[in-house]
């Protein structure tokens, strides 16, 4: 079973792509929607960041406010390493539950979509890595217009990531998502062909 590793940066169109990949019927572990669910009310994780992080940062109903929490990391690298080590281990117990139901199911391809492939030191994971780009002046633009950010908060968010064209150096292929998504969804294809997973 191949496993591709799937990565960009915020705002780089990253959810695009593994849309797309998704449509190929190829299976996708996202390492976002597993770290939402370690943090429901009642997991490990939450207790941890409560206990961490006090009850302000919680909503009416309990959920964490990932804004709020957000705010707060974003900032302060320290709190940043704190939230991640909760956090990680948990994600990473869950993601390497689901690569082992899909190798024993006998998938010829998966996806681990990890927006922090490299920071996590998680390339260790998969055998392919490929990387959705975006030149700066693009991100910043698409994640001001998704976020509705003031540009200091946007660039917050960016900063707190390894640059993308750091990412470049380290991937074994470069989707260029600065053109239209026909032209990404093209590029996916040629790389897939490439690397024989269909």
């Amino acid at each position: 079973m191949i496993k591709i590793g799937l990565t960009g940066g915020i705002a780089s169109g990253k959810s695009t792509v593994s849309a797309m990949i998704k449509n190929f019927g190829i299976p996708i572990i996202d390492a976002d929607i597993i770290s939402r669910e370690v943090v429901e009310p009642g997991e490990e994780a939450y207790k941890q960041i409560v206990a961490s992080f006090g009850s302000d940062i919680l909503l009416e109903n309990g959920q964490i406010n990932r804004k709020k929490l957000g705010s707060i990391v974003f900032q302060d690298a320290d709190q940043r390493i704190i939230l991640n080590n909760i956090v990680h281990p948990q994600v990473r117990k869950s993601m390497l539950q689901k690569i082992n139901f899909y190798e024993k199911k006998g998938e010829k391809a998966i996806v681990l979509d990890i927006p922090l492939l490299f920071e996590g030191k998680l390339t260790g994971w998969v055998d392919k890595k490929l990387l959705v780009y975006v030149d700066p002046k693009t991100q910043l633009e698409r994640l001001i217009n998704r976020d509705h950010s003031t540009e200091k908060q946007a660039l917050d968010r960016i900063r707190s990531q390894m640059p993308l064209d750091e990412k470049k150096a380290l991937a074994d292929a470069i989707i260029d998502n600065n053109g239209s998504v026909d032209n990404t969804l093209q590029q996916l294809k040629a790389i897939f062909r490439q690397w024989h997973i269909f």
